[in-house]
């Protein structure tokens, strides 16, 4: 009987966003498997009790960076970890989206700002724009800005350096607000089912302000194109020589409509179970496959 961790985040007093959590839990358990969510930040846990380690929900990760990274070594020294250290710890920042465009994969034309550098910022005066930062989840601090609002787009550049973030500068695809942006759910290596949802940044909206970050969420048939993609994206993932437990591939039409890389989620992407309740045995079998290997 295989021990399997999802390790998740400490939501304090509020309920927790992880809806697909207790059923994952419950559907492990159901299949012979002892499972638990602890939280990942919890000293008291013993990593090495557990055959497994998933990480599944650690949603506070993108503002605790060291210290989670510092986690995974930690875990990986004592258990095995899904996914790998190496992906993740490449996934936690954003620049990756570089090394995949360089490799071929088509992604959003992005620019980096890093604290510290010298000059004022160059950022777009012909076309509206996205500034986000590179170490991030759910839209916190992700804003969108016409050329009209430079300054004000200058004090959010200043305010996320101001805590050690590197923004990141993408045009916003204007697809968006029509055709959505679409994830890719992959686990165990196949497609496992796919969602759309609709423009999360809206005209306006402060980069402070709290967003949902998966409005009109829907059930999406990927298109051959979608899936070649998210394939190419996937198969350029640097030291990934077997197939990831977990990915997710989002992403957006670009001008010419063809569909482009956002975000390749390798860290703790949302499942979406509860949208595609057909998938939970493909994702418990999956679980414990890579638990008794």
């Amino acid at each position: 009987m295989p021990r399997i961790a999802l390790a998740t985040y400490d939501p304090g007093t509020a309920p927790s966003r992880d809806a697909d959590l207790p059923v994952l839990v419950r559907a492990l358990d159901e299949a012979g498997a002892r499972a638990d969510a602890p939280y990942w930040d919890d000293p008291d846990i013993d990593w090495s009790a557990y055959d497994l380690v998933v990480v599944r929900s650690t949603w506070d990760y993108s503002w605790r960076a060291a210290e989670f990274t510092a986690w995974l070594e930690r875990v990986a020294r004592v258990t095995r970890i899904a996914n790998p250290v190496e992906v993740i710890r490449w996934n936690l920042d954003k620049r990756y989206l570089g090394e995949l465009a360089a490799a071929g994969v088509p992604t959003v034309p992005t620019s980096y700002v890093a604290p510290g550098e010298d000059g004022a910022p160059a950022l777009p005066t012909d076309h509206e724009y996205v500034i986000k930062p590179t170490s991030g989840a759910g839209a916190r601090f992700a804003a969108r800005y016409p050329p009209a609002e430079h300054e004000t787009a200058v004090r959010h550049l200043a305010r996320m350096h101001a805590e050690g973030f590197t923004a990141m500068v993408q045009p916003y695809l204007k697809a968006i607000d029509v055709t959505g942006e679409r994830a890719l759910q992959f686990f165990g290596g196949r497609l496992l089912h796919a969602s759309r949802k609709g423009a999360v940044l809206s005209p306006g909206t402060p980069y402070d302000a709290d967003k949902v970050a998966h409005p009109d969420l829907t059930p999406w048939q990927p298109t051959d194109a979608e899936l070649a993609v998210a394939e190419k994206a996937l198969a350029a993932v640097p030291g990934s020589t077997a197939p990831l437990l977990y990915a997710r591939v989002d992403l957006a039409d670009g001008p010419d409509g063809a569909p482009r890389l956002m975000e390749l989620e390798l860290v703790e992407p949302n499942l979406f179970l509860f949208l595609h309740p057909d998938s939970l045995p493909r994702t418990v079998a999956a679980i414990l496959a890579e638990a008794t290997v």
